[in-house]
């Protein structure tokens, strides 16, 4: 005989199942949820011990930084894929993931710029025209590299900016290395007057960079002066001399300057002028005169 049921207790009975269903599987819920938490946990002390045991010994430090975030992540994704399995949710996991590859496929289209800067911090990771604290230019963004990420790669610039590069742009555009071999070459130009002595004025300045402990010497880099233009009221000498690049801004400027200023001071000491610019005035067939007024001083003024 069929006994029918009213709605109330087929609600009742649904509830009831539901909830018969839900207890018999919280345990895996939550040994799942452990699970993750702890993959997470064990993920984070991995990658703190790789970073302590090999960052400060590795002789590539951007290398092993992006590695540790890529072991770290491969750790996670791995831990939630064996909570799902335990929680009986396989079929989901499989699900998910077929849903996130055609998501990736929609995705991409619509965020390819990160997905191309994502590419692009791969291909940094394993082959890429510096390390870190080497000071580089990227068009005209200049500074010393801090870490490279998946996304970006961190410059910190001489006045103090945090300026974080795509790494599509580091890959596609020209970067230049000043530190890459620890030598950078510092020029500037001094101009001594037409009656000066040229060959003597050379000495004088070669002598300074002899005696600067700072300056690089030996047999492949070499310091030296040379005649660069004859200027309008100077003859200019251009100085040629390499420095050392652990610390770029100490080398290239702070030094730099320290130079000329030897250089200005040790010429003007043995009697070299170092004649500003001159100007000349033309008087045309149209003018009789050039209109110049002479002002007196305010001091003989009063004494008239």
């Amino acid at each position: 005989m069929l006994v029918l049921q009213s709605p109330a207790q087929t609600i009742s009975e649904a509830i009831k199942n539901y909830y018969y269903d839900f207890l018999e599987i919280l345990p895996k819920i939550a040994l799942a949820i452990f699970i993750i938490i702890a993959g997470t946990l064990i993920a984070k002390a991995i990658t703190n011990f790789y970073k302590r045991k090999f960052l400060n010994k590795a002789q590539d430090p951007l290398m092993t930084r992006f590695l540790a975030q890529a072991i770290k992540i491969t750790l996670i994704l791995i831990a939630i894929t064996i909570a799902l399995q335990v929680a009986g949710l396989s079929g989901i996991a499989a699900g998910i993931l077929t849903a996130a590859g055609g998501a990736a496929i929609i995705l991409g289209f619509a965020f390819q710029d990160i997905g191309k800067n994502f590419l692009a911090g791969i291909i940094l990771a394993f082959n890429r025209p510096f390390s870190i604290n080497d000071t580089i230019k990227i068009d005209t963004l200049f500074g010393k590299v801090k870490a490279l990420n998946f996304r970006y790669t961190h410059i910190k610039t001489t006045d103090g900016r945090d300026i974080y590069v795509p790494n599509s742009d580091v890959l596609t555009k020209p970067v230049e290395n000043y530190t890459a071999d620890g030598f950078y070459r510092v020029d500037f130009v001094i101009g001594i007057g037409y009656e000066d002595n040229i060959q003597r004025a050379k000495l004088l300045i070669q002598e300074i960079l002899l005696s600067e402990p700072d300056i690089v010497h030996d047999d492949i880099h070499e310091n030296f002066v040379i005649e660069d233009e004859l200027a309008a009221s100077t003859v200019n000498l251009k100085v040629f001399f390499w420095v050392n690049t652990v610390d770029y801004r100490v080398a290239s400027r702070v030094l730099r300057g320290l130079i000329i200023r030897k250089v200005k001071e040790e010429l003007a000491a043995n009697g070299f002028n170092l004649p500003a610019n001159i100007t000349e005035l033309k008087l045309y067939g149209t003018e009789e005169d050039i209109p110049l007024k002479v002002r007196k001083d305010p001091n003989e003024l009063l004494k008239e």
